[in-house]
């Protein structure tokens, strides 16, 4: 257990708060106070294994602990009375860490209060704070989510073979196709994308055996993604494939955004750095299918949207909606 109170942050630990943004790049962390807020941050590149049961909350405690130790020695908060747990994939594998993780923080930490949140709430939060609207998060793979303050709802994010449409990886994916259509003389292919394929991938024959196999296909997958972006400008083909990634976006985001009002509406992710033959089509695709919402800059990411949390709820002030796939709050005695 983290050490037993004294030090500079004695008076600080009944509104400390620790929040944890858990995805696949590995583990984000920071420490702080609602009154001062963040004090301190660590890292682990050591993404949380998911299992048979879903997402281990014992691997996330074994990556959290040795953070959340040193954290507490930077900033004298030994026993922070509240966290948040945002995590990829939480809404369709969380079963395990929602019914384990909360009593392991508090016999580790002192944990009171735990939210578990999926990262595309923390997402949310962090890019727009609470306020009705839609998040579009984009990286390898893609969700929209979108709020009026009374419930959440979801659309995609169903991973790399069942949907992220519009996705780095859907992307990526869109792109090689193209490559195999001109390696096969079919219609539709692309002798600019296909040489892009040979020289980061090698001979397109040995291509399936080199991707089917691996462990991280969407993270591959992704990777060609800004090959794609960078033909689109000269060749047709990878232009549509960016044109068709804007439009299932939009169609996302349409089907999430609170009808009425001016909802906001921010882009976050990686994604969005493959610039304007991205952002172009897509930002026509919004204007046409949610003309109502206003276009915002993200204000923060997921980390911030986690520290958001957790300080509203250490000053019970969090007016989210509860919901338990997205985002669900166990309080201990």
């Amino acid at each position: 257990m983290i050490g037993s109170g004294g030090g500079p942050g004695r008076d600080d630990d009944r509104d400390g708060i620790l929040a944890v943004d858990s995805g696949g790049s590995g583990l984000r962390v920071a420490l702080g106070t609602a009154a001062r807020g963040v004090l301190a941050r660590r890292s682990s590149p050591v993404p949380v294994r998911t299992g048979a049961r879903g997402i281990d909350p014992d691997h996330l405690l074994e990556q959290l602990t040795p953070l959340v130790r040193a954290l507490s020695a930077e900033t004298g908060i030994s026993r922070p009375a509240t966290a948040v747990v945002g995590a990829a994939g939480l809404g369709t594998l969380g079963d395990a860490l929602r019914a384990r993780l909360p009593g392991a923080l508090a016999r580790e930490f002192g944990v009171r209060t735990t939210a578990l949140a999926a990262d595309a709430v923390t997402a949310y939060v962090g890019a727009l704070g609470p306020r009705p609207g839609v998040v579009v998060a984009a990286g390898t793979g893609l969700i929209a989510v979108g709020t009026d303050l009374t419930a959440w709802q979801r659309a995609d994010g169903w991973g790399h073979l069942l949907g992220d449409c519009g996705s780095g990886a859907w992307i990526g994916r869109a792109g090689l196709e193209a490559a195999l259509r001109a390696y096969d003389g079919r219609p539709g292919g692309s002798a600019v994308l296909l040489a892009r394929a040979e020289e980061r991938f090698g001979p397109m024959s040995g291509l399936p055996g080199r991707l089917y196999p691996r462990p991280d296909r969407p993270a591959v997958l992704a990777a060609f993604a800004p090959q794609v972006a960078a033909c689109a400008r000269d060749d047709l083909v990878a232009a549509g494939i960016l044109r068709a990634a804007a439009r299932h976006m939009a169609e996302s985001a349409e089907a999430v955004c609170p009808a009425g009002g001016e909802p906001r509406l921010a882009l976050t992710g990686g994604l969005f750095r493959l610039g304007d033959p991205l952002l172009v089509p897509l930002e026509e695709e919004l204007a046409r299918r949610v003309p109502h919402a206003l276009r915002v800059p993200p204000e923060g990411g997921p980390l911030d949207g986690a520290l958001r949390i957790a300080a509203a709820l250490s000053t019970d002030t969090l007016t989210l909606p509860g919901e338990e796939t997205l985002l669900s709050v166990k309080r201990l005695n």
